[in-house]
């Protein structure tokens, strides 16, 4: 489908006036969505800029401040988040390329040579990064609730590991929208005809696994992992010990992430399962005259419901970087330094008392785990 924008609306109406049967034969849909349904367009093009300038100033820093060799080198959930921003930069930038076609008409992809390759590297981001949520999420629940294999599994090298697996994973799963997506050259950039069934139990089976059972996954070890944190508190009070705030204080940012997350992407999976039960409108209509058929009414009063959902799911891309900076004492500390915002610390005994206290070093037999985890528990030196 050719996305252009210079067509006015005048002429939108002479081309359906002269095809009759079908006007997305020669009308795009931004064009056809300007006169049924505008606000469709505005969705996108106000509320996906503001997603696209956090994510892509945010998301770099995130990367630069987890994967920086002092943090990363002990930290497995660093090299997660580290990870998860770069996967989200990645994604952001070919989104952005893809509202310019759908929300402006610029044409992009939609070509001969880009459409499959574009398909499968746009798709190929949204399947990791439920992958990379749910590896840092179990990690959680393996140090919290099974302490004693932590110094195990919690490590650099196996989460790089595990990391490396779950690309290669995306990237195969993603590889199959070469085949389902082929050039056609009258209509664009659409699915392959002898493919129609295969493609629709493959995007209900990927739907359901990577969008559903992964996001409620992670929900279940979520709630595990606090039911887990408030045993310990209690036990703590109950024998008269200080609260394990220091446990529950470290997995702050983490639990924060695994919820937004699943929180921004189930609504998501939801309504766009639901695109299936929606009927269109009868494409024949005189399309001036398709916001007042109860059909096509109904059908977009659900995209516009739709839309909004998947600009609040956008988000989750974007807005990574506020968690971090909010919730974590380290980050906003090394923020600081990265922009030269840090006060000067007078004397060095307090430096360093101050960079011991934003980590918990697990230890086992005298030695020290390679599992350091973040701590998120303000202290006198952050200010």
């Amino acid at each position: 489908m050719n996305n252009t924008s210079s067509i006015h609306p005048e002429e939108m109406m002479s081309c359906n006036s002269s095809n009759m049967t079908n006007p997305f034969m020669c009308m795009s849909t931004t064009q056809i969505l300007q006169i049924t349904a505008p606000q469709i367009i505005l969705i996108d093009r106000i509320i996906s800029p503001i997603w696209y300038i956090i994510g892509l100033i945010g998301n770099p820093i995130s990367a630069v401040i987890w994967l920086s060799r002092k943090v990363c080198k002990t930290n497995s959930s660093a090299v997660y988040f580290g990870s998860l921003a770069i996967v989200e930069t990645i994604y952001l930038v070919l989104h952005f390329i893809k509202e310019l076609q759908f929300a402006w008409g610029v044409t992009t992809f939609s070509m001969k040579t880009t459409c499959e390759l574009f398909n499968f590297l746009h798709i190929t981001p949204q399947y990791l990064v439920p992958m990379l949520v749910l590896g840092f999420t179990t990690e959680r629940y393996i140090a919290v609730c099974h302490p004693f294999v932590k110094e195990k599994y919690c490590t650099v090298t196996r989460a790089k590991i595990v990391i490396i697996c779950m690309s290669a994973l995306s990237i195969a799963i993603g590889l199959l929208q070469i085949y389902v997506w082929a050039w056609d050259d009258e209509i664009g950039c659409v699915f392959r005809r002898d493919t129609e069934q295969f493609n629709k139990i493959w995007t209900w089976l990927t739907e359901m696994l990577i969008f559903g059972f992964i996001p409620v996954s992670c929900l279940v070890i979520n709630i595990l992992v606090i039911m887990e944190i408030r045993r310990l508190s209690a036990q703590s009070a109950a024998h008269g010990q200080g609260p394990t705030s220091g446990n529950a204080a470290s997995t702050t940012t983490l639990l924060c992430v695994s919820f937004y997350f699943i929180f921004t992407l189930l609504p998501a999976t939801i309504v766009y399962a639901m695109q299936s039960s929606i009927p269109q409108g009868e494409p024949s209509l005189p399309i001036n005259t398709w916001s007042d058929d109860p059909v096509w009414s109904g059908y977009f009063s659900y995209l516009t419901i739709r839309y909004i959902v998947e600009e609040i799911c956008l988000s989750n891309y974007a807005t990574y970087f506020i968690i971090y900076y909010a919730t974590g004492v380290y980050f906003r500390r090394e923020f600081r330094n990265l922009f030269g915002l840090q006060k000067k610390r007078k004397g060095k005994g307090v430096s360093s008392r101050s960079m011991m206290s934003d980590y918990s070093i697990v230890h086992s037999n005298g030695r020290n785990t390679s599992c350091t985890e973040t701590m998120l528990v303000d202290s006198p030196s952050d200010t």
